[in-house]
């Protein structure tokens, strides 16, 4: 019985099979990768916020308007925002209580803009289990301290919004802001 041998070019293997198989499994590889590519895309890009939430990602406040003693409640990334125009004597008020005193210690220089003290920007939600607090509008109830009451659970905050009284275990939150002018600030 005679053996036949095989070679690599009898079957194809040969340099020129090579690059072929080569360019095959290349051109497949390449081809499964945009299928993915096109099946994850859409995918991660329905994760990206939609133009409506885009569009409240930062606002402007005219504070012009915002007489001293004064707060106004505004909206937010479909929160409530406390834009309040501390008095003097609110600020010396609020810079008299020990940090000893407060459950979640921050100054109130910590919690406003260098130079601009006078006015303190809070997210309007109590930090419990998120009401909204009492305090920006006029004639509201502005609890012990007098800053801010939540009706829901009796959390008194004071003038700097600091957590005084109550289940709330932080003070409510400051946003990212900057003063565009003296009379304009954009939160967000």
């Amino acid at each position: 019985m005679a053996t036949v041998e095989h070679t690599d070019e009898m079957v194809g293997g040969g340099p020129e099979g090579h690059r072929r198989r080569d360019f095959i499994n290349i051109a497949a590889v390449s081809f499964a990768g945009v299928g993915a590519l096109a099946v994850v895309y859409p995918l991660v890009n329905q994760m990206n916020p939609s133009a409506d939430v885009l569009a409240l990602a930062s606002i402007e406040v005219d504070l012009s308007k915002i007489e001293e003693g004064q707060a106004i409640k505004t909206i937010f990334r479909k929160q409530p925002l406390f834009v309040r125009h501390l008095t003097p004597a609110e600020i010396k008020t609020a810079n008299a209580v020990p940090l000893s005193d407060l459950r979640d210690p921050q100054t109130l220089a910590e919690r406003t803009k260098e130079g601009k003290e006078q006015w303190l920007i809070t997210m309007g939600v109590c930090t419990h289990l998120g009401c909204v607090p009492l305090g920006a509008g006029e004639g509201e109830n502005r609890g012990e301290y007098g800053g801010y009451f939540c009706p829901c659970h009796g959390s008194h905050y004071d003038t700097a919004a600091r957590i005084r009284k109550g289940p709330a275990p932080k003070n409510l939150e400051v946003p990212e802001y900057a003063f565009k002018s003296d009379t304009v600030v954009q939160v967000g």
